[in-house]
């Protein structure tokens, strides 16, 4: 693979630093103290100190840039061009309930457009990041979208099953980082997924692009109600035309 930058290297140092306390806590998943935000929003402890950690490390290393987290919100510093994006725990839901899914994204946005992502998922120790004109990687192998073109033989990550099609071969995680990150990867050949945060998403928009996949225009200003709709090239067609009416 060619050289990764310094900010991707610091994304990554990030990362695994802020794993280590989320796999101790989900070794001791009864201990954690929960407060509730809403009946499908969860927070935890964990969230927030693996939020923590993460911003520490990105601040010490760029103290100047702005940011986007999920429980800290927007914060707009020196460097209003450069964003990082952060999504400590995405999953709470899988984690709060001892489910060994669950992934923490973060991504670098430049002015209007994600140039940096990574997705790291703790527990299976897999690690899915890409740049701009640096392709894709898991694990630092090269990933590419799959090459699938009949439905029948495709899976798809769907945020809900599909109204008229109770048939359409289809998965719903709870993760969307991962559900992207699979896509990118080729263990699924697309994914329709709605109403979505920003930091659920970012990183994996520069993941499935890297990959060669097919992703829609998603406007970055908007925060929330973001709809995903992304495939390998192959299916794309045949993908649309079974979510357009969904």
């Amino acid at each position: 693979m060619k050289s990764i930058s310094p900010n991707l290297n610091v994304m990554i140092k990030a990362g695994i630093k802020a794993s280590k306390i989320l796999i101790r806590d989900f070794g001791e998943i009864e201990k954690l103290q929960v407060s509730k935000k809403s009946p499908k929003d969860f927070v935890t402890n964990s969230d927030l100190r693996v939020e923590k950690i993460i911003l520490d490390e990105l601040e010490k290393a760029r103290p100047t840039y702005s940011f986007i987290s999920e429980e800290k919100g927007i914060k707009k510093n020196k460097d209003t061009k450069n964003t990082w994006i952060i999504d400590p725990i995405d999953g709470t839901v899988n984690f709060l309930h001892g489910v060994p899914h669950f992934a923490i994204s973060i991504a670098l946005k430049t002015n209007d457009e994600i140039v940096s992502g990574l997705i790291y998922d703790p527990i299976k120790d897999e690690m899915f990041f890409a740049e701009k004109n640096n392709g894709a990687y898991y694990n630092n192998q090269r990933i590419r979208v799959s090459n699938k073109n009949k439905i029948n033989d495709c899976l798809f990550a769907i945020g809900n099953h599909l109204k008229n099609r109770p048939d359409f071969p289809s998965r719903k995680s709870g993760v969307a980082a991962l559900d992207m990150a699979y896509v990118a990867s080729g263990r699924y050949d697309g994914c329709f997924l709605k109403n979505l945060h920003l930091w659920d998403i970012a990183a994996g928009i520069i993941l499935i692009k890297e990959a060669g996949g097919i992703i829609n225009e998603i406007d970055l200003d908007k925060i929330d109600e973001i709809n995903v709709i992304a495939s390998n090239q192959d299916i794309n067609h045949k993908f649309l035309e079974n979510v357009i009416n969904f």
